[in-house]
C-alpha cells in the first residue's frame, strides 16, 4: 500500500500557528454574534438532495458533493448552511410569533473548479434572523456583520448594500422571459455595460431599456445612489425597494456604523432564494468577499412554514487569508508549559503537571531518554514558543 501524505485538491491541513489564529478569531468572531442574543445550532454535515435542489435556489447540482446512503437516497455535504438552518426552524422554531436568532459555525463543502483556485472545503460562521419582515431586522443583521468583523481585528473593510428585489422587478416590468434574466444577471454582475448594451439590442429592447439596465452596474457608493436609482426605476416595487434601503439606512445611522456601508444596486446574487437586501463585505488581501448575506422571505416555505428571514455568512478561511497579508494577528493567549522530566522524576512531573492544569495552564510532559537528550527537549519547547519550561 503507497504511503498518501498529501491531501486531495481543494483541501488542506492546517496546523501549529495557523491553526491557534484560525481557532482565535473563530472564537471572537462568535463571542460577537452571541453579544445581540443569537443562540447556537448544529446541523448534520449531510443532507438529503432535496434541501438543496433547484427548487430552493442554491449553487448548481454539478458543484455538490453526492453519495448514496444503503437505502438508495442521495444525500449532499452541505454547500451552504442557509437551507439546512431554514429547515431546521421549520421544524423546531416556528411555533409562536417570536423571532428567532440562530448561530452556527462549521464546514461547507462546494465541489468548485479546479480553475478557480478555491478551497473546496470552507470554514464558515453565520447567523440568522428569522420570523421578523422588518427594516429593523435587516439593519441588525448588516450591524452584526460589522460588529464581528470588527471584532476580527479588521479595521478597513465595506458592506456593499443592494437589494435583490430591485433587479428583479425591473425585469418583471420589461417583460423579460427567465433565459433574458438569466443572462442579463450574469453580464451586471460581471459588471460587463458593453454585454449588456449588446445582449439588449439582439434582443430588440428599446434605449430606454437598454439605458436602464446598462446603468445598473455603475450604481455603486453612497448614498446618492439611491437617488440616482429613482431616476431610472418607475414601477412601484422598484421604488419600494429602493424605500426600503433608505429605512436601512437611517436605522445603522442610529447605529453608528454607516461609515462601514455602501450601495451597490448592480450586485446580484448566484443565490436565487434572496428576496430582499443583499450585501457582501470586502477587505484589502482578497479579492472575493469576505462576508455575504442577505433576506429570504420564501425560503422557510420549501419545508412547510412560511417566515421572513435575513441572515449572513462570514469565510474564516478568506478572512484568515486577508488579515494575514494586512499584518493583522490575532491574540492568541497560550499558557502552554512543559515539564522536562527524566525517569527518576517521573512521580514529581506529574505532580506538577496536575497543579499547572488545573490552573487552566497547558501542560505537556516530555520524557527526556538516551534518544532525546535534554538539549533537543530544550530546544523543542523554544520552537514550541513555550511560556514556561520546567526542567525536573
Amino acid at each position: 500500500m503507497r504511503k498518501i501524505l498529501h491531501t486531495p485538491e481543494g483541501v488542506r491541513d492546517i496546523y501549529n500557528q495557523e491553526c491557534e489564529q484560525k481557532l482565535a478569531l473563530q472564537e471572537r468572531m462568535h463571542r460577537a454574534i452571541k453579544s445581540y442574543g443569537y443562540r447556537d445550532i448544529e446541523t448534520p454535515t449531510f443532507e438529503f438532495f432535496d434541501v438543496f435542489s433547484k427548487e430552493v435556489g442554491t449553487i448548481p447540482s454539478r458543484d455538490l458533493y453526492k453519495f448514496f446512503d444503503r437505502e438508495g437516497n442521495t444525500l449532499v455535504l452541505r454547500p451552504d448552511f442557509t437551507p439546512p438552518i431554514a429547515r431546521a426552524a421549520a421544524k423546531y422554531y416556528l411555533n409562536d410569533s417570536m423571532t428567532v436568532r440562530l448561530t452556527y459555525l462549521g464546514n461547507a463543502f462546494v465541489n468548485n473548479s479546479s480553475l478557480q483556485g478555491r478551497l473546496k472545503e470552507t470554514t464558515q460562521i453565520g447567523a440568522e434572523l428569522i420570523g421578523d419582515d422588518s427594516a429593523d431586522a435587516d439593519a441588525e443583521v448588516v450591524a452584526l456583520v460589522i460588529r464581528t468583523l470588527l471584532e476580527s481585528g479588521l479595521k478597513e473593510f465595506q458592506i456593499s448594500l443592494g437589494h435583490a428585489g430591485f433587479f428583479q422587478s425591473l425585469a418583471d416590468e420589461a417583460g423579460f422571459d427567465e433565459d433574458m434574466v438569466g443572462e442579463l444577471r450574469r453580464l451586471i454582475s460581471n459588471k460587463n455595460t458593453f454585454g449588456v448594451e449588446r445582449f439588449l439590442e439582439q434582443w430588440g429592447a428599446d434605449e430606454t431599456l437598454k439605458k436602464m439596465f446598462s446603468s445598473l452596474s455603475g450604481l455603486f457608493g453612497g448614498r446618492e445612489v439611491l437617488d440616482q436609482a429613482r431616476e431610472l426605476a418607475a414601477g412601484k416595487k422598484a421604488l419600494a425597494s429602493l424605500d426600503r434601503l433608505e429605512e436601512i439606512w437611517e436605522i445603522l445611522k442610529l447605529y453608528q456604523v454607516e461609515k462601514y456601508v455602501s450601495f451597490d444596486l448592480g450586485m446580484l446574487n448566484r443565490y436565487r432564494y434572496y428576496t430582499g437586501i443583499i450585501f457582501r463585505g470586502y477587505t484589502l488581501g482578497t479579492g472575493d468577499a469576505v462576508v455575504k448575506g442577505g433576506r429570504y422571505d420564501h425560503l422557510l416555505g420549501h419545508f412547510g412554514k412560511d417566515a421572513p428571514s435575513v441572515g449572513f455568512v462570514a469565510v474564516i478561511d478568506q478572512l484568515l487569508v486577508a488579515m494575514n497579508r494586512q499584518k493583522i494577528t490575532q491574540p492568541v493567549s497560550v499558557k502552554h508549559c512543559m515539564i522536562l522530566y527524566e525517569k527518576e522524576k517521573r512521580g514529581e512531573a506529574i505532580r506538577r503537571a496536575t497543579e499547572l492544569r488545573s490552573e487552566g495552564i497547558e501542560t505537556e510532559l516530555v520524557h527526556i531518554t538516551e534518544k532525546r537528550t535534554r538539549e533537543e527537549c530544550r530546544k523543542y519547547a523554544e520552537e514550541s514558543q513555550c511560556v514556561l519550561v520546567v526542567e525536573l
